[in-house]
């Protein structure tokens, strides 16, 4: 890949990029290219879905709740970064041509790689570009950012789905955002694998976990009043061990029309829209999309959580 020599800075092209190469830290430059040369006119707000463990349901929360936000008016990408699994294509029923990867490597536009899933939302599949954030240069890393920040202008709300797990593919993903979706079942091993997650993220010492803003999701509870009960449980452990405040967006009762769905590629919210799983969704969405909601973070788009994500890999 060619050397990035340009960057828009207030209407105007900087050329001499490579002229300050020694005198500030690659790092801060990536950040300043972000918040002050390259700021876009609209930031979308991101919301990373997550789990403590596998099939828990997160990629159905994420699909369907993409999709009730979209109903609210809202221009929703979806933004796959879970390498290796392709939940989210198979439960949207649609095969992405290509791939964040075909993006930074084969010149790929970002509208190339945006597939348009049902009622509008977007879809882009992180594939293999994913494993390779590891391995990009400083000028990659900068042509990425560049290209993430015309997304930020394409999409109002942003959902990444992620690995599960506490992998450090996941955490990095995890700890570069500000406002996380934790998917959580009453099974024994889900609520022990949220809070393995939880202390993951609380020890890390290059991230303020106050400033991040996690709320949990009750999954296939047989109750609502199960699902705060478990909320509750988890909530009792963080608050007496861990810095982190962990806030409650609701319980989803568990539905065999989310399996049903699944087996017919149609998110369950298309398919049964009277369900409990749909009725539950929709209300996350609106809670999600009320501004008098407390503890509402700053949106800082999807450019800068990557630069968040990047941040140590810059190579000098």
């Amino acid at each position: 890949m060619p050397a990035i020599t340009e960057l828009w800075l207030d209407r105007k092209y900087v050329t001499d990029y490579e002229r300050h190469d020694g005198f500030m830290d690659q790092a801060e430059r990536l950040r300043k290219m972000v918040s002050e040369q390259t700021t876009p006119r609209r930031i979308s707000r991101v919301i990373t879905v997550t789990s403590g463990k596998g099939g828990v349901g997160k990629s159905n929360i994420s699909v369907n709740l993409a999709i009730a936000l979209s109903r609210l008016g809202n221009r929703v990408i979806i933004f796959d970064a879970d390498f290796g699994l392709a939940n989210v294509e198979v439960m949207l029923g649609i095969r992405p041509g290509y791939n964040l990867a075909d993006l930074m490597f084969k010149g790929k536009s970002l509208s190339d790689i945006i597939t348009v899933g049902p009622e509008n939302i977007g879809f882009i599949s992180g594939g293999s570009g994913i494993q390779e954030l590891t391995n990009l240069t400083r000028d990659q890393i900068i042509y990425l950012i560049q290209k993430l920040v015309e997304l930020d202008e394409k999409a109002d709300i942003i959902i990444i789905d992620t690995g599960a797990g506490i992998s450090d593919s996941v955490m990095e993903f995890i700890a570069a955002s500000t406002e996380v979706l934790l998917v959580a079942t009453p099974e024994p091993t889900s609520l022990t694998d949220a809070y393995a997650l939880l202390k993951a993220l609380n020890r890390r010492t290059d991230i303020s976990v106050q400033d991040m803003v996690i709320k949990m999701v009750a999954n296939r509870v047989d109750s609502q009043e199960e699902g705060k009960e478990l909320y509750n449980k988890l909530n009792l452990v963080v608050s007496k061990f861990l810095d982190i405040k962990l806030d409650f967006l609701g319980a989803v009762i568990k539905d065999d029309c989310v399996s049903k769905a699944v087996m017919k590629q149609k998110p369950a919210i298309i398919l049964y829209p009277n369900s409990q799983f749909a009725k539950s969704v929709s209300a996350f969405a609106d809670v999600l999309c009320n501004n008098k909601q407390e503890n509402q973070p700053e949106k800082k788009g999807i450019a800068q959580l990557f630069t968040n994500l990047l941040r140590s890999r810059i190579k000098k």
